[in-house]
């Protein structure tokens, strides 16, 4: 196998609009391990772009979580709001080059445009309204009274990631969600384009998260191509859900580590059991960096953890929330 000569540099991405859970611990760990496996960097940074939900008290019991859990970060946090110039620098070279357009829809216009409503939280697909309308932002807010927003033009066709995990992963993004935002009415930058842009500015090889996201990964390929960005190895690995095989939710507090901290937990235990849920030979309590010589992504297992009564007991939580 060709090895790389360049250390990979990994990321830590927690967003402070809610307490982090054990799920988070997962994939945090696994993203840990697997950049300190290889010698390589790992940077944190804070995605508080959502300005509704962001609250750094937040920022802080996650920071708190990682370090508890004994995990570390190379440099300085990155403040994701702090780089809000770089990604407008973004959205105006792509409009500068008809890659992006502006778009009046509200999310009633779209809701009513819509052929048939999605299932849970998905959005519905834009259909083009806004495509080609308007020559500017300005001349779309002056012929309409609205305040606009900016949508990336999506090539039609399918386009197949190879994940490290997942395997190889296809979605048709034009058919699928369409034209997508990349910036928000006012001028804030969407998740998709400040988290490409992001990556590419702070040499962001690798990405591992959690496999819900595959879908925005497609999506922020499409962003990295418009700008002429590199494409991060990609690693999406399962969730961990609860008895019922519900996904575990941070506006429901599941699980948080914070709770576990006040409680005592003890996050050798947490450690020692992601471990082994990654397939790894482990004792019942170890630490992070213990485990560091032993992980392997390839043993990690392709389904999703399933948080059993048992396995609270084992990890002395067994009357969690």
């Amino acid at each position: 196998m060709h090895a790389s000569a360049t250390p990979p540099v990994g990321r830590l991405a927690p967003s402070p609009t809610g307490l982090l859970h054990l799920g988070h611990a997962r994939t945090f760990l696994l993203a840990w391990w697997s950049i300190r496996s290889r010698g390589g960097r790992l940077l944190l940074r804070v995605e508080d772009l959502d300005g509704e939900r962001s609250d750094p008290r937040f920022d802080d019991a996650a920071r708190r979580d990682l370090e508890w859990l004994g995990l570390d970060w190379d440099g300085e946090p990155s403040i994701q709001s702090d780089h809000l110039a770089r990604f407008d620098e973004a959205v105006q070279a792509l409009l500068a080059r008809g890659a992006a357009y502006p778009c009046v829809c509200t999310r009633a216009d779209l809701r009513t445009l819509s052929r048939a409503p999605h299932a849970g939280d998905r959005e519905p697909r834009y259909r083009g309204t806004c495509r080609d309308r308007y020559p500017s932002v300005d001349a779309a807010e002056r012929a309409t009274g609205r305040t606009a927003s900016v949508r990336l033009r999506v090539p039609p066709g399918v386009v197949t990631l190879h994940d490290r995990v997942a395997g190889d992963y296809s979605l048709n993004v034009a058919e699928d969600v369409g034209d997508f935002l990349i910036a928000r009415r006012g001028g804030g930058a969407a998740y998709q384009l400040a988290c490409a842009v992001d990556d590419a500015a702070q040499g962001v090889t690798e990405v591992l998260r959690g496999d819900d996201l595959l879908p925005s990964a497609v999506r922020q390929w499409h962003v990295q191509e418009a700008l002429g960005l590199p494409h991060p190895e990609l690693a999406h690995v399962p969730l961990v859900v609860d008895a019922n095989g519900r996904r575990l939710a941070k506006h429901e507090d599941d699980l948080s580590l914070f709770e576990l901290r006040s409680r005592g937990a003890d996050p050798r235990r947490i450690v020692s059991f992601v471990a082994r849920s990654a397939g790894l030979e482990v004792p019942g309590a170890a630490t992070a960096r213990e485990v560091v010589g032993a992980f392997d992504l390839g043993r990690l297992p392709k389904t999703p953890v399933r948080l059993e009564s048992r396995l609270l007991h084992t990890l002395g939580i067994a009357d969690a929330g």
